[in-house]
């Protein structure tokens, strides 16, 4: 009981010392795109309306993790998150929790042309969106959609808007869109825009990931280097944050890239995932989860709740295991589990 005690004194600690203060929401599993690294082209099997956490649910719940459990950022994901039809209105509570913590939204950017100044008015800091091609055929064979310029409309709506930094996550697959890495670097330094790589991880609904397929951090500098200079951050500049970071010819741009498989940053990782369902989940590649929807409508209370928020995070392990051979790739897909 020892260990428990010191994780409610502290927050959502575990084993190792982290501590977790940065909340991924999933609010939906649902997603208006069809990309091959993620879902089959028929979709998925959707989770049943009755099992989502209410609106009012994730305020609560989000409520708990800053008011009691010390989490000062959360970032709304999917799926893709500008489906869900309440995500106003769930900003805008958020935005009047004591303490305020920062918010932000991972999205595809189809909808954001329409929805970023209601989202700005209501509180949220800034946006992450997924920019995987500059080519409409390759965004077409990419993402199963013709929808390239709703996403560059979103881009130039959400900095019109004052969502900044405006954030791009791209994610490269060989002999698809790896030779557009620098193209896509060009692209986030002309508009201002901070450019974030992430290497390819195993969390497609298919389970066909393979690592011959997947291009590394290392292939991805090399691309980049060869048209720009690129001047690596301290490493004290880098804190928890996933993404090693480089000043682009001298800054002030910046582009960074996540290597979850080869140079994994599980030793820092600060975050904590709530599912859609209402399931916390203290890993993105954990195989276990805690129930916290049916203890609310169980009638738990809120310190109840954080209890068991507590015990999921103190039980975290080491690191995903992914170059463990005896590595499990989790039973939900990322659109499930929330990015």
């Amino acid at each position: 009981m020892c260990g428990i005690v010191t994780a409610v004194e502290t927050g959502l600690l575990d084993t190792f010392g982290r501590r977790a203060v940065d909340l991924r929401v999933s609010l939906t599993d649902r997603c208006n795109l069809r990309c091959t690294y993620c879902m089959p082209e028929e979709g998925l099997q959707w989770l049943a309306k009755d099992t989502l956490l209410t609106d009012e649910e994730i305020v609560r719940l989000v409520g708990i993790a800053v008011g009691e459990l010390g989490v000062r950022e959360v970032r709304f994901t999917g799926g893709e998150p500008l489906l869900r039809p309440g995500i106003v209105g769930i900003v805008a509570a958020c935005a009047q929790l004591t303490p305020r913590p920062e918010l932000s939204l991972t999205t595809n950017g189809i909808a954001l042309a329409r929805t970023a100044q209601a989202l700005r008015d209501a509180g949220l800091d800034r946006v992450n969106v997924s920019v995987d091609t500059l080519d409409p055929a390759t965004f077409k064979t990419l993402t199963r959609r013709d929808r390239l310029d709703d996403v560059h409309a979103g881009l130039a709506a959400a900095e019109a808007v004052g969502l900044r930094p405006v954030k791009l996550n791209a994610v490269l697959m060989r002999g698809v869109n790896d030779h557009e890495a620098a193209d896509l670097l060009a692209y986030a330094v002309e508009h201002g825009y901070e450019l974030r790589f992430i290497e390819q991880m195993p969390l497609d609904a298919q389970h066909g990931w393979g690592r011959s397929k997947m291009i590394t951090a290392e292939e991805i500098l090399e691309r980049l280097s060869a048209r720009f200079t690129l001047t690596p951050e301290p490493d004290e500049r880098r804190g928890a944050a996933p993404a090693e970071r480089w000043l682009v010819d001298g800054g002030p741009v910046r582009v960074g890239v996540i290597a979850s498989v080869t140079r994994p940053f599980c030793r820092a990782c600060d975050r904590t995932r709530l599912t859609a369902d209402g399931q916390i989940r203290n890993c993105l590649f954990a195989t276990e989860e805690t129930d916290l929807r049916g203890a609310l409508r169980a009638g738990a209370g809120d310190v109840e709740v954080a209890e068991l928020w507590r015990k999921a995070m103190w039980g975290k392990k080491a690191g995903a295991g992914i170059d463990d051979p005896t590595f499990h790739q989790p039973d939900r897909p990322m659109s499930a589990i929330g990015g």
